[in-house]
């Protein structure tokens, strides 16, 4: 009676142990989680890099009345002239360096969808773009909305009145920068995804 429930006990433990070696390894990442990888790396690099060239080639000239010769001159205004827009500016160049760099890495992908170091270096890269990005669109963002509105309690007043031009381009670009830090986001999420699934 014990040996009948020891071979019944083994031929389960057979039974059990094929079941699990029989059970299916994870699907690896689809080709087409790296396509969209792809995409958004170049709708990203695109977007960040017509921020940057929208605010640094931006100028604007103002009349201005010289009080000692009496005579009036020209000031120009440039983005070098706001720090925060020269950091928005290397902000969003860095990044769209990156971009392009990083599509090598997400050709890779395309063609070796189950890579796990390199995808774990593009999500480690990807999370610290995004934050030095974030800061830059965050901080030209404050600065913008202090020149289009001014500060009642600072006594500031508005500059966009006087340049106009300037605060357009500025922005234009903070949109295509908020749109490069979404795409990383989703970057982020798809490659972490990826990871979840090799």
């Amino acid at each position: 009676m014990a040996k009948d429930k020891e071979n019944a006990q083994n031929s389960g433990d057979k039974e059990n142990g094929a079941q699990e070696e029989e059970a299916p390894a994870p699907a690896p990442p689809s080709r087409g989680m790296s396509l969209v990888d792809f995409i958004l790396r170049v709708v990203a690099a695109i977007s960040t890099m017509g921020s940057a060239i929208a605010v640094a080639t931006t100028s604007r000239s103002l009349p201005s009345l010289d009080s000692f010769n009496n005579f009036i001159h020209f000031t120009s205004r440039q983005y070098q002239d706001f720090p925060t827009f020269t950091f928005f500016v290397v902000a969003n160049a860095m990044t769209t360096a990156y971009l392009v760099l990083s599509l090598a890495l997400s050709i890779f992908h395309i063609f070796k969808t189950g890579a796990k170091v390199t995808r774990t270096v593009l999500v480690i890269l990807d999370t610290t773009i995004v934050c030095v990005l974030t800061a830059g669109a965050s901080a030209a963002a404050a600065i913008a909305y202090v020149a289009h509105k001014g500060s009642s309690e600072a006594n500031w007043g508005g500059i966009c009145e006087r340049y106009n031009s300037l605060c357009e381009r500025v922005s234009g670009a903070l949109v295509g920068s908020f749109l490069g830090i979404i795409a990383l986001m989703l970057l982020i999420f798809l490659n972490a995804v990826a990871l979840s699934r090799n």
